[in-house]
């Protein structure tokens, strides 16, 4: 029997506690490549995790990228297309722009000539009114339809305001005052006075003994035939026969005073004229008075001086004159066969030598 402290298990025990010592490195070895191990599959996992995350960004950054690469592109596209538009629509402005300068020098050109056709235009007017104006009061002496000519031409040229119508508008007034210096005739006045007398041509007893019933008797005369005819009171009736009775004696009366009366004439048919004469008597005498009124109203002194004396012929020859409703004609007539007609007057040929002096140096 050895003894514990013997070499041989000293030596036994050295290797048992080297071997356990061994073993327990061992152990702690694989506990250390264990958990190295799982952490590093713990890492690969995550790192296979965050790297398929990563992917997945990328993929969608990428796809993101390519989808603004699109839409950059298509904003390009769409900008050049503008770019082309606005370079097109520049070129158009350009050329509008071109256009409207030379329409607006074609404009102030056709204003120009514009402006000068009308001024022409309404000198040539004028030329044609007053012509007609002068022609009228040459021949009829019509002055108002000359003063209103002259007028309205003046208004005009006053509308326009240009210096270049002063002399025209100064013969203008000049003729205006000249118009204005004739002695006024009252034609008016004596073509009423005409008016009147041949209302009562109809009326003016005639040499002949014609018989006209005053309007009131043949007033009366008709009122009492009617009453008359449709009248059936016996009363009535007498009363009416009564007045026209009488008015029968008064008639026979008169009759009887004018069967002899002596009488001084210069033409004896002018006793003898029949109702039919008498009738065409009085209408020649009113046509002659009617021709005096035109005569009169054209200012034609001759023809109206010729009118009246005929008419006046007429009166005394076929007429009573001493009739109280002959007297008055007769003196009416008189006073417009004196009544002087004859007035000087003037031409409009300043103002028109004025507007045709314009218009050829224009």
């Amino acid at each position: 029997m050895s003894s514990p402290d013997s070499p041989s298990e000293t030596v036994s025990t050295g290797k048992a506690e080297t071997l356990s010592r061994m073993q327990q490195r061992l152990r702690w070895l694989t506990w250390g490549l264990t958990v190295l191990v799982v952490l590093f599959v713990a890492h690969l996992v995550y790192s296979h995790i965050e790297i398929g995350g990563l992917r997945a960004e990328i993929a969608k950054r990428l796809q993101s990228g390519d989808d603004v690469s699109m839409e950059a592109k298509t904003i390009a596209k769409t900008t050049q297309d503008m770019m082309v538009d606005i370079q097109a629509k520049v070129v158009a402005l350009e050329n509008r722009q071109a256009e409207t300068q030379n329409q607006q020098v074609s404009l102030s050109q056709m204003y120009q000539d514009l402006s000068k056709s009308r001024d022409d235009w309404s000198l040539a007017e004028i030329e044609q009114v007053l012509s007609t104006a002068n022609q009228q009061l040459q021949l009829s002496k019509n002055i108002d339809g000359a003063l209103v000519a002259l007028q309205n031409a003046d208004r005009t040229l006053a509308h326009s305001n240009k210096p270049q119508f002063i002399a025209i508008r100064g013969a203008i007034a000049r003729d205006i005052g000249r118009l204005r210096a004739v002695p006024n005739v009252d034609t008016a006045g004596m073509a009423l006075k005409l008016d009147s007398i041949i209302s009562e041509i109809s009326r003016l007893p005639l040499m002949a003994g014609e018989k006209l019933l005053p309007d009131h008797d043949r007033d009366a005369s008709s009122r009492m035939k009617k009453e008359l005819e449709f009248s059936l009171s016996p009363s009535d009736w007498a009363h009416s026969s009564a007045v026209l009775w009488n008015d029968w004696i008064d008639d026979m009366r008169g009759e009887i005073h004018s069967l002899v009366r002596v009488q001084e004439v210069d033409a004896p048919d002018a006793l003898i004229l029949s109702p039919s004469q008498a009738y065409y008597l009085r209408e020649n005498l009113k046509l002659r008075l009617l021709s005096a009124r035109l005569s009169l109203l054209s200012h034609s002194p001759n023809s109206f001086k010729n009118d009246i004396n005929a008419a006046l012929d007429l009166l005394d020859r076929y007429f009573d004159t001493s009739a109280d409703s002959v007297k008055p004609v007769r003196t009416t007539l008189r006073n417009l066969e004196s009544s002087d007609l004859s007035v000087d007057i003037p031409s409009l040929s300043d103002s028109l030598n004025a507007v045709q002096n314009h218009r050829m140096k224009n």
